[in-house]
């Protein structure tokens, strides 16, 4: 069913937030920071995988996904749904069933074998496809996946995510400037201010995680191994 009276984007924000946070995806620690994939340090980290076991929740997100790409992109923008692998799989597969659109998934790489394939399932030409994704960090990622659709004739001028740092300045250039708009439901600053209001976590890692958002590059540069 495609969902078409919703919240704002503002009050989706807050919820998503919430909900992020009751499940246990959301994870605070100043004092001994997190290594990200980059191998920089972060007081944050936050793990949407944990969605897909928490049917209400994934249910309820799943709708203010696709409603939120429908308000920002269009009802009829797009023919195909596509997952980068792994985590934008199941989330690609829940929106392309809200949408009534045929789902398919980008790999990381090519397999090595058979086909030799990044794209699973049918993509064709001329497709307007949305990848779809778990998070954004800086946007980098995505680029790899964008040209993998592209490279079967099809076009990807969007993708949606359900969490976005939004504390890198550079990402939404980065998209944009590879010709990709960025959709999303919350960011840092919406779990960070739920967070506050909930009292989820103490003041110091509250005051700590702040100093991190507000200069990220700063506060990496400064906590280096």
């Amino acid at each position: 069913m495609i969902p078409s009276s919703y919240p704002s984007s503002e009050e989706m924000a807050r919820l998503t937030a919430r909900m992020l946070l009751e499940i246990g995806a959301v994870h605070l620690n100043a004092a001994e920071p997190f290594t990200l994939a980059s191998g920089l340090p972060s007081p944050t980290y936050i793990d949407c995988r944990k969605l897909i076991s928490f049917p209400r929740i994934r249910a309820t997100l799943m709708d203010f996904l696709t409603v939120t790409i429908m308000r920002e992109a269009g009802f009829e923008a797009f023919d195909n749904i596509a997952g980068g692998e792994t985590a934008g799989i199941p989330f690609a597969a829940l929106v392309a069933e809200r949408m009534a659109l045929p789902m398919t998934y980008v790999r990381k790489k090519p397999k090595g074998y058979g086909r030799n394939a990044r794209i699973e399932g049918a993509m064709t030409e001329g497709q307007r496809v949305l990848l779809v994704e778990d998070l954004t960090t800086d946007g980098g990622s995505k680029l790899s996946f964008v040209d993998a659709i592209r490279d079967t004739g099809a076009t990807c001028g969007h993708t949606a995510v359900i969490f976005y740092y939004g504390i890198f300045p550079e990402t939404e250039k980065t998209l944009g400037d590879h010709g990709v708009k960025l959709h999303y439901l919350c960011t840092w600053w919406d779990v960070l201010a739920e967070a506050k209001a909930s009292g989820a976590f103490d003041q110091a890692t509250i005051e700590g995680v702040e100093a991190f958002l507000n200069d990220p590059r700063g506060w990496q540069e400064a906590h280096k191994a």
